[in-house]
């Protein structure tokens, strides 16, 4: 089945966050949460107001949210708000801790904790998110009875 994902995380975080992107969109499925630099000013630029109006435009239709999880994704009030807006939809739920993928300098970091809570949580490199990815999405909505 084609599920339309929608991937929460911290825009700091973008480099490591298009590397699963692009994993999960080159298996021939729809990604959502996106958007370019310049776009995502434009929208901050409105205020509170236009950015959930954004945000909750990018998840109608989806039927998981998986949280991307870097070193400051627990403090980001967006990725709450993401996480709070997926739960109230029924979404199916997941966390991916993307902290040891590499960045645009070759880095890596250290992740947060494990969000979101009470939902199942993987480990990018460790667990083969490359490899395993579609089915912890299908897992997560079987779980939300999707």
């Amino acid at each position: 089945m084609t599920r339309k994902v929608f991937f929460s995380f911290k825009y700091e975080d973008v480099g490591r966050a298009m590397i699963v992107r692009n994993s999960w969109v080159t298996q021939g499925t729809v990604a959502a949460g996106f958007i370019d630099h310049a776009d995502f000013e434009a929208v901050e630029r409105g205020g509170d107001a236009s950015i959930k109006r954004w945000i909750n435009a990018q998840l109608d239709g989806s039927s998981v949210t998986v949280v991307l999880v870097g070193e400051k994704t627990c403090r980001s009030r967006w990725v709450k708000y993401e996480i709070a807006q997926s739960i109230a939809r029924g979404n199916g739920l997941l966390g991916i801790d993307i902290s040891k993928i590499k960045n645009f300098q070759g880095k890596v970091s250290e992740r947060c904790g494990k969000i979101p809570a009470g939902y199942n949580f993987y480990l990018w490199n460790n667990d083969k998110g490359y490899e395993n990815m579609g089915e912890w999405i299908e897992l997560a909505a079987q779980n939300a009875g999707l």
